[in-house]
């Protein structure tokens, strides 16, 4: 007998959210209706119009003309590894190549990491809100979030105290994302000891993601190890964002010095090794990036300025909402007032049915859904972003005035 019933996936699926991705679904409903959708959901600095720098282009084509298209070796090319090596030590943080692991995306090297370290009942300290990716491992291995608060009201920066109170011997690490995503906030120098000296003090390796540290509009964010060589931190970035070349996913992570790490690098390079390389023509573009031309990063700085400038005197000049002035990157994590009984996903979702303009709720990101938060993205064209803030303010006053309920 043949049987139809649908074949069932593992139970981890379940907890497996991604919230800046997931809701592209009601997105792709609302385009189907025929009406035009603007995203704003994710940080694709391509989509907006910015152009990957050519010299990194030429070095992923030269590459692969001279043939470099089969595996690399698991860990990453020579070249690149020196590059990353050499530039984090610039910027104060000792590396060796030996070290430093490339990876497909800084994604990967915290998938990486985190299941080298965390396993069933495990815990790891997160920040709310967070990047969705940390919450989204942790439940695929089994481990558990231990999410601890930043806070709006001090430009988002983390409560040392409340970390220090959820560290417990399950505790496997300490998730630190400075510059931030989804705030755009960074961390002044004594709040970056503070969270090192948590780690130290209790031998938790601190996962330093720096992904946006060349994209803080003062200049760019030194690393954190670079306060303390011997603490127990592995470092993680790629080219993604400040390089402008996202959909290449050339990532690494560098592995602290301490010895009290060496079991930990070991582990990774093992699970490096089953899924074989990175993508390696685009490895070749790590020392032409590191090594090379970098002058297209002021100008992309200068523009991420503009926009969020102009991002937070327009949203906070809407009745009901207030926006944290980011200083880094390229979002900006509003509060909107909602009335009792109302979501923040339901605002959101309001908002894209009625506007086709799609944020991503800040329970997507592990706030309550009662507070009212969400995130944008600001990347586009500021003429096109003040059109959106205008249809974001008359939505709100509409939305707010009705008692958040659907429009009629």
């Amino acid at each position: 007998m043949r049987t139809t019933a649908g074949i069932p996936v593992a139970r981890r699926v379940g907890g497996f959210v991604y919230a800046i991705r997931n809701i592209v679904n009601e997105a792709r409903k609302v385009e189907a209706s025929g009406r035009k959708v603007r995203y704003l959901n994710i940080g694709d600095p391509i989509t907006f119009g910015f152009k990957t720098p050519p010299h990194l282009i030429e070095a992923v084509q030269r590459a692969m003309r001279d043939g470099h298209n089969g595996y690399a070796p698991s860990v990453g090319i020579l070249p690149a590894r020196e590059a990353v090596a050499g530039e984090l030590s610039r910027r104060g943080m000792p590396a060796s190549p030996d070290r430093v692991i490339i990876t497909s995306g800084t994604s990967e090297g915290i998938e990486l990491t985190l299941t080298a370290l965390a396993e069933g009942g495990d815990e790891v300290l997160v920040p709310a809100p967070t990047y969705p990716l940390y919450t989204a491992v942790l439940a695929k291995i089994g481990a558990r979030p231990a999410f601890y608060r930043t806070d709006p009201s001090r430009g988002w920066l983390p409560d040392v105290d409340h970390i220090r109170s959820l560290i417990t011997p399950a505790t496997r690490a300490l998730v630190v994302i400075d510059p931030n995503n989804p705030t755009g906030a960074t961390y002044p120098g004594d709040v970056r000891r503070a969270l090192i000296d948590l780690a130290d003090t209790h031998n938790i390796p601190l996962l330093a993601d720096e992904v946006y540290g060349d994209l803080a509009y003062a200049g760019p964010v030194p690393p954190i190890a670079s306060l303390a060589p011997d603490a127990p931190i592995i470092s993680f970035s790629s080219l993604s964002k400040a390089y402008l070349a996202p959909g290449w996913r050339a990532g690494w992570m560098a592995v602290g010095r301490t010895d009290r790490l060496d079991d930990v690098l070991a582990g990774v390079k093992k699970l490096a090794d089953g899924r074989l390389c990175s993508t390696a023509p685009m490895e070749y573009a790590i020392p032409a990036a590191l090594n090379g031309d970098r002058s297209h990063e002021a100008g992309f700085r200068a523009a991420l300025a503009e926009r969020a400038a102009l991002t937070v005197s327009r949203l906070n000049a809407i009745p009901g909402m207030h926006t944290v002035a980011p200083s880094a990157a390229f979002y900006a994590m509003p509060h909107v007032s909602l009335p009792a009984g109302v979501t923040d996903e339901d605002y959101v979702l309001a908002l894209l049915r009625e506007t086709g303009i799609l944020c991503v709720h800040g329970s997507g990101f592990a706030t309550r859904p009662e507070d009212g938060f969400f995130r944008v993205v600001f990347l586009a064209p500021p003429e096109e972003l003040a059109g959106i803030y205008d249809d974001i303010a008359a939505f709100t006053g509409d939305f707010l005035a009705r008692g958040g309920s659907a429009a009629s």
